[in-house]
């Protein structure tokens, strides 16, 4: 929950009036970007290609440690009152529906793919293999804003540590 109201569900709308799409769009549009970079650097050959096609790479994989990191902190609040686990953040694990979950997957997975196997074959392109990071980190952020997670208990932590126990900070009598 946050301030504005409750977290956006799967198939509701969130604060910015977006349901997520826009987040799996974006996955597959930089999947789009590595695969069309690394295929034509390993068909063309070109060094010079090579660090032009480093650029949009750097820039997906930069992006992406931001989109990871921004999921992180959404996630943090709302693990206050919710139980989030990292398979369900990132990789979208019983807290996305099925569908949602397959097309964030796959364009991860055609991000890691592509450019490991390009790698393989032209060693010169390897830049490629960081871009998964943008695939990765959208689908946190999906995640953290319109994932379904359960109530979170008493028992998983949400309490302090009880006083004179080992890390406590508590001063010494």
């Amino acid at each position: 929950m946050t301030a504005a109201g409750p977290d956006p569900r799967p198939g509701e709308r969130s604060r910015d009036g977006g349901d997520g799409a826009l987040l799996v769009r974006l996955a597959w549009a930089g999947a789009l970007v590595t695969c069309a970079t690394s295929i034509t650097n390993a068909l063309t050959g070109d060094r010079d290609a090579y660090a032009l096609s480093a650029a949009p790479n750097l820039v997906l994989f930069t992006l992406g440690c931001g989109a990871f990191l921004w999921a992180f902190a959404v996630a943090v609040e709302r693990s206050r009152t919710e139980a989030i686990g990292v398979g369900g953040l990132f990789f979208l694990s019983g807290c996305a529906p099925a569908s949602v979950q397959r097309s964030m997957l796959g364009a991860l997975a055609v991000q890691a793919t592509v450019p490991v196997v390009v790698a393989m074959i032209r060693p010169f392109t390897a830049f490629a293999v960081l871009a998964p990071m943008w695939a990765l980190g959208l689908a946190g952020l999906w995640g953290a804003r319109h994932g379904t997670f359960p109530p979170r208990t008493d028992a998983e932590g949400a309490g302090a540590d009880p006083p004179g126990a080992r890390g406590s900070h508590d001063a010494p009598d």
